[in-house]
């Protein structure tokens, strides 16, 4: 059949008309082009993290003919190649945790055991021990030594049948974990094998039966503290239990330990204290070992230690209390939150281009209600007073731990002068027992106490030493000194001073912070009138007069029970003013706590300003290599500051994420400065993280500063051949509460052992000119409601400043670093010294100023009194009230962050602009006398290299770019050919 023809119409279909053609491509055209401008804009503004991810190109130094054969070599490795390094690395870890390890218990000598005893290892971390902490504090553990190889390294025959099954259980349930400023996320499982598990296994305890080891682990990590209800956690809780205390399963494995083997030990493997009360008094369990997180090989330490091979010589860098919840500070840990505060912050820049929104928040707060007694300093004087039982109270002491052999102090001189001296005293200690071991000198002093008068601790420590490894019948001398200063009280209610009161100080050298040393009489030191350090008679070390600078904060607390104010726990009246629970009316902010968290006013600040803006973007042939080693008010540092943008300054202020960055019109070279406190780590890039060193909690436990300034030393020979210059590390926060999820990576409850830790550390990386940044400064001691609004910090003036800022300012005042330097065009090597490099501020509030954000605190204090002349970065700055311009403004110069919408509210004032000028100079001065300059000789030239990212960004833009304007002119012809046809109706 054929086809049927089409009918013609004699009419062709109309074109599309202009107008519909232009409805839909001029939208297609302009979002393209948005697109393209909103990536670009995006690749700006957001660079730094962008760099971060992908590179941010290279710097290429040249230098002139003339240097060519000049040394720049300022620092230089001890080790040729980064495998000798770590190496050596393991071998030190391997070092300190054998001395930091404490021996808490030791029953008829239960320990050590023979070396080629058959063991069977019980508890959960047996199999998933506790290497580290989480956060920006972890370390890379996949290659640590295990618990299990740590006993068989030490000739230990473990039992497999057991510690498989374990193994096998701790896969398939997952103890948890802490995600850092995501505490919703937070896991408080202990996550113990239960006891019916073993029931099939105990046929095998006959051929393991030595001894039983059961570790028993507690993790904690950055963004959430440990929890003080276990209830929703653990099926077998009681009300109020505590993830502190051990839960049912650790006890009914203990239980049975005991019921199946002669001898059992308990390792205990976490960096915060737990309560052991029970453990100590249990005639059946023979030994316990506080092992802390013992990093890359510390567990070959723990297996030296059990055969005997290594003495232990550790001391508790905490008090470990019987009973957490009856604590002073236990009531007032965790969240509180202002009833009547809903903090409101005008959205980013960026954000403001979609959005006019405000961002809301909480205003949470916490009240260091009980003083200055925290650890202890309260258990000490509460028993002086007859407020506890100390023996009830405290499990072990501050400062205590047991050896395997036995030592005699004998005090050889004692040398006390005036006030404006120092106290030293030597002690000869000779080991009297049978094997070789090392010994801790620990000397405290009691100051005179009036009730109702400054708050006073019945003991302090001030000065400790430890010996080398001495044989059995050897001595040595240790030197301890004592300035007498030191001894002085801060009275923020009368002077505003510190003041060193007149009256008896008793000195004494004890075994831990209980128990003076057998046979060494106290030494009296008597202060025949009070001296007043105030006005001119400032303290030896101070820089400047020190009086109170935190009278908004102490101002909310009182010494007689009033509405509104936190009463001051007082010696004086334990039981009056023992610390509560904030009252319903604490958690109603008055007016100065309401203002005091609005954003802050930089347009006010710009208008109180008096001053004329700097002089910006002038000729100079400087570069920064011929600042190193000037002096900070060298003329040529204005010449130089002088000759850069505030475009260049801004840049450098605003991406501080583990880095400062290049600045090539002055031959300024990028920084690299990771996170942390147990070695280098980063989360951006995995090829620098380096060994993972023991906790700063079983660091501290060692008492030996010249293993922390060994760690310091092989971390800046590890910098070295990594290209690291800074270090977001040691970390000087205190134990205020055993809680504390990043007690891991501090030192101590003590300010005087955590200062002179952290100082050794930072002292030993500086050798290799890497400079550090002491965190978190300050008071900075509870993860729960750290961030997003920034948590309200209260504490009495003398609170602060005896505690809490004490560790930081020794590490200011001690710190420093020898810098050598080209002096002349004849490349003669000359050599100066700096102090400390850089300091980290903290995420809280001190009262309610963020701490960043304090000039009280990192101007009048940080540089004013201790004369710290380095650069001081935010921590992470994802927050609103966070703000840029007051940190610089204040004193913190760098901005740690990677969010594309940070930036400064002000760039033009003049207060501004010296701000943005001073906060550079901080930055440039640290980098030029740091390792950062290794290669580099005045006259240095420098081009730079952009990374392929940029050049793909380049492309692409070009080419969709092009794409656009031929897309465009093809519309313009198109609705050209079609005008005055039916194409435009």
């Amino acid at each position: 059949m054929n086809a049927r023809p089409k009918k013609d119409t004699g009419r062709q279909k109309a074109p599309m008309s202009n107008k519909k053609f232009l409805w839909i491509w001029i939208p297609v055209l302009a979002t393209v082009t948005a697109l393209i401008v909103a990536a670009n804009v995006a690749l700006v503004v957001g660079g730094g993290w962008v760099a971060s991810q992908l590179g941010s190109g290279t710097y290429t130094f040249t230098n002139s003919e003339e240097s060519a054969d000049w040394d720049t070599e300022y620092y230089t490795s001890d080790f040729a190649s980064m495998d000798e390094v770590d190496a050596a690395a393991r071998d030190l870890v391997e070092e300190i945790a054998a001395g930091g390890i404490v021996l808490a218990k030791n029953e008829s000598g239960a320990l050590p055991l023979a070396s080629a005893s058959r063991v069977t290892m019980l508890g959960r971390a047996a199999a998933d021990p506790v290497f580290g902490g989480a956060g920006s504090g972890s370390v890379d553990t996949r290659s640590a030594v295990t618990a299990r190889a740590g006993l068989e390294n030490a000739g230990f025959q473990v039992n497999d049948q057991v510690y498989a099954a374990i193994e096998a259980f701790s896969a398939e349930n997952r103890r948890g974990h802490i995600e850092m400023d995501n505490p919703g996320a937070s896991s408080y499982n202990i996550g113990e094998l239960p006891v019916g598990d073993y029931e099939a296994l105990q046929g095998s305890f006959a051929d393991y039966s030595d001894a039983a080891i059961i570790y028993i682990g507690r993790p904690g990590g950055e963004g959430g503290d440990l929890t003080r209800d276990m209830t929703d956690w653990d099926d077998n809780a009681a009300e109020g239990q505590h993830q502190l205390e051990l839960n049912q399963d650790e006890r009914d494995l203990i239980e049975l330990a005991k019921e199946s083997f002669e001898t059992v030990v308990v390792v205990v493997n976490a960096s915060t204290t737990i309560e052991m009360g029970d453990v100590q008094d249990d005639p059946g369990v023979d030994a316990v070992l506080l092992a802390g997180s013992p990093g890359a090989s510390g567990f070959d330490a723990l297996g030296s230690i059990l055969t005997g091979e290594v003495n232990p010589s550790g001391r508790t860098a905490d008090v470990w209390a019987a009973d957490f919840t009856a604590d002073p500070t236990y009531a007032n840990f965790g969240g509180f939150v202002y009833d009547n505060i809903e903090a409101s912050y005008p959205v980013s820049a960026v954000e403001q281009a979609t959005s006019n929104a405000t961002l809301t928040s909480d205003a949470p707060f916490v009240n260091y209600a009980e003083g200055i007694y925290i650890g202890y300093r309260y258990y000490e004087t509460a028993a002086a007073e007859g407020f506890i039982d100390y023996d009830e109270a405290v499990v072990y002491p501050f400062g205590y731990g047991l050896s395997y052999s036995d030592f005699a102090w004998e005090i050889v001189s004692t040398e006390t002068g005036d006030v404006d001296g120092t106290i030293s005293v030597q002690v000869e200690v000779t080991n009297t027992g049978d094997v070789a071991g090392k010994d801790v000198v620990e000397l405290y002093y009691t100051a005179p106490y009036t009730d109702g008068g400054i708050e006073k601790s019945e003991v302090v420590l001030g000065a400790f030493d430890k010996t080398g490894l001495l044989e059995p019948g050897a001595s040595e001398t240790l030197t301890l000194e004592l300035p007498v200063e030191d001894m002085a009280s801060y009275d923020h209610l009368g002077e505003r001073a510190y003041v060193l009161e007149a009256g008896d100080y008793v000195i004494s050298l004890r075994t831990d912070s209980h128990t003076v040393a057998p046979g060494v009489e106290p030494i009296t030191y008597t202060v025949a009138e009070d001296v007043v350090y105030s006005g001119d008679n400032q303290r030896s070390t101070d820089l400047a007069e020190v009086t109170n600078q935190f009278d908004d904060v102490s101002a909310q607390f009182t010494s007689e029970p009033q509405e509104g104010k936190i009463l001051s726990m007082s010696r004086a009246d334990f039981a009056g003013t023992f610390p509560k629970a904030p009252t319903a009316d604490q958690f109603v902010a008055d007016e100065a706590v309401v203002a005091g968290f609005a954003p802050w006013d930089h347009e006010a600040a710009a208008d109180a300003f008096d001053g004329d803006k700097p002089t910006t973007g002038a000729d100079s042939d400087l570069t920064l290599i011929d600042m190193r080693g000037l002096a900070k008010d060298d003329p040529l540092w204005a010449e130089i500051m002088d000759s850069l943008t505030v475009s260049e300054m801004t840049d450098l202020l605003l991406n501080g994420a583990y880095q400062t960055a290049g600045i090539g019109s002055i031959a300024k070279p990028q920084t690299l400065e990771p996170d942390g406190p147990a070695g280098f780590s980063s989360f951006i890039n995995s090829s620098i993280n380096g060994v993972a060193y023991p906790s700063q909690f079983l660091i501290a436990q060692t008492w030996d500063v010249d293993l922390g300034a060994e760690m310091g030393r092989m971390l800046g020979n590890e910098a070295l051949h990594k290209g690291i210059n800074g270090w977001y590390a040691p970390a000087a926060n205190l134990h205020r509460s055993p809680f504390g999820g990043r007690n891991f990576e501090y030192y101590s409850e003590d300010p005087h052992l955590s200062g002179a830790m952290l100082t050794a550390v930072a002292n030993g990386v500086a050798e290799k000119g890497v400079y550090t940044m002491l965190k978190h400064f300050a008071l900075n001691e509870q993860e729960t409601n750290r961030v997003n609004n920034g948590i309200a910090t209260w504490a009495t003036e003398q609170t602060i400043r005896e505690l809490y800022l004490k560790p930081f300012e020794m590490a200011v005042k001690n710190i420093s670093m020898d810098v050598t330097y080209i002096a002349d065009e004849n490349g003669t090597i000359e050599e100066t010294t700096i102090g400390a490099g850089g300091v980290m501020s903290s995420f809280n509030r001190i009262g309610t100023t963020w701490a960043g954000g304090s000039e009280a605190l990192m101007t009048n204090v940080l540089r004013g009194e201790w004369g710290f002349e380095g650069f001081a970065i935010s921590d992470f700055n994802l927050y609103p009230y966070m703000n840029p311009n007051q940190g610089i403004s204040a004193g913190t110069d760098l901005t740690l962050t990677f969010q594309p919408s940070k930036s400064f509210n002000d760039t033009s004032s003049a207060k501004a602009v010296t701000d943005i000028r001073n906060a550079t100079q901080n930055i440039l001065y640290t980098v030029a006398n740091s390792n950062a300059m290794n290669g580099l000789a005045p006259g240095t030239t420098v081009d730079y290299t952009p990374p392929t990212w940029v050049y793909v960004q380049y492309a692409v833009t070009a080419v969709l770019g092009a794409l656009v304007l031929l897309g465009a002119f093809l519309v313009w012809r198109r609705v050209r050919r079609h005008s005055g046809t039916g194409a435009s109706v």
